[in-house]
């Protein structure tokens, strides 16, 4: 078993993106979703994402919101789809990294979560 480390520079966010992306693709519930994704353009734009985060670079320029909230319209994205990306998310941070910066990523990645899915999602009704 290798010995796990805290995510501290930007080959370990993409090692990071790269291995969770793999999960997603292969992923019955999660994959549909990404079969018409550019790879090219998405990993690095998740790593300076992820590195802006992590690492405060300011690498990351975009708008997170605005891509789920066409996402949603084009896919239906339900509540399941958000459990199930982080959980895919934790599992992979948990095999690959151990420290302060991979605790605050899966905290970030369920915080983000949440908000998008506040946005994106209408809100749930009683006696539904």
């Amino acid at each position: 078993m290798r010995t796990r480390k805290d995510i501290t520079k930007r080959v370990d966010i993409e090692m990071l993106v790269k291995s969770f992306y793999d999960k997603v693709n292969a992923d019955p519930l999660l994959g549909p979703i990404f079969t018409k994704v550019n790879w090219e353009k998405h990993l690095p734009l998740m790593s300076d994402f992820w590195e802006n985060l992590l690492l405060y670079t300011g690498s990351y320029q975009g708008n997170p919101m605005d891509l789920h909230k066409h996402l949603h319209k084009v896919m239906n994205l339900q509540p399941e789809h958000f459990q199930h990306w982080n959980k895919l998310f934790i599992a992979t941070v948990d095999e690959n990294f151990k420290g302060a910066n991979a605790l605050v990523a899966k905290q970030r990645a369920m915080k983000i979560s949440g908000i998008i899915q506040t946005q994106i999602l209408p809100p749930k009704t009683e006696g539904r």
